[in-house]
């Protein structure tokens, strides 16, 4: 009868809230995924400028020691 019509209409409107629910779920999962994916990428770029720049700076070290050697032996 009505009693059971309505517990049909309860059950669809806990679905639905539930579909919803889930879909708001899955909206923010993908949100926290694409940042986190966006962290990922600048922070590989982080680490490669810096490996970069150490590499940078040991040359610029060599370079230095081998100009210092040649200025001592210009003396000589």
């Amino acid at each position: 009868g009505a009693g059971h019509a309505r517990a049909k209409m309860a059950a669809g409107a806990a679905a639905e809230a539930q579909a919803r629910f889930g879909h708001s779920v899955k909206g923010l999962l993908a949100e926290k995924v694409t940042s986190c994916g966006t962290d990922v990428i600048a922070l590989t770029k982080q680490v490669l400028k810096g490996s970069r720049s150490a590499e940078l700076l040991g040359q610029a070290a060599r370079n230095m020691v081998m100009q210092e050697d040649a200025i001592l032996h210009s003396e000589d």
